[in-house]
């Protein structure tokens, strides 16, 4: 099993890959569906750019507060805009993190900083897959990345916390490739196409 001190490397390695995948999106794009059931592609950025900005809040400050609901600047923001600006945030903490495993309050609970980068290293990358999947480009996540995060994966995503976060496993032949196994544990047809662009 990969120590889950590797969560700030998973988490840094997943925040480079959605963020390349933003670099796809232009503004006829952002009605597109996504692979995230009822949501199009500006709703999904906004969402991944919120748990950047979560996930940045708990590397520098130690806690996240449950009770502050996370915004993206109103109507008149960019999606893309403000993913980049919490990715370049997020990488920067995890830079000047250091070795120390402190913990990280979440409501009445605490994980260490590892578990929850590797958690939000999960999210990131599956959100990164969804991103390029909606802008209609196959890029596969990327082998080493998904083959450290299958086998913790099911450590963090049990059935009881599974409902409202990802649709059920999808099986596959046990020849596919740890990118395809991981969009499937995680609730996505590998090869989910958002179809013709309409826009």
């Amino acid at each position: 099993m990969t120590p889950l001190t590797r969560g700030l490397e998973l988490l840094e390695s997943a925040a480079g890959y959605g963020l390349a995948g933003a670099g796809l999106v232009t503004p006829q794009l952002l009605a597109r569906p996504t692979p995230c059931r009822g949501w199009d592609l500006e709703t999904l950025l906004f969402h991944v750019s919120d748990s950047l900005e979560t996930l940045h809040e708990a590397l520098v400050t130690g806690h996240i507060d449950l009770g502050c609901a996370q915004g993206h600047g109103g109507p008149e923001a960019d999606a893309v805009s403000s993913l980049r600006l919490q990715a370049g945030r997020l990488l920067g903490a995890c830079s000047a993190a250091g070795p120390d495993d402190r913990r990280v309050a979440i409501g009445e609970r605490e994980l260490t900083r590892s578990k929850v980068a590797l958690a939000g290293a999960i999210e990131v990358t599956i959100h990164g897959w969804d991103i390029w999947a909606a802008c209609g480009a196959s890029r596969p996540i990327p082998p080493l990345l998904a083959a450290v995060l299958l086998p913790m994966a099911p450590l963090l995503i049990t059935p009881g916390a599974r409902p409202g976060l990802f649709a059920d496993p999808i099986q596959l032949p046990g020849t596919a490739c740890p990118g395809d196994q991981l969009v499937a544990l995680l609730g996505r047809e590998p090869r989910w196409t958002a179809g013709p662009s309409t826009a």
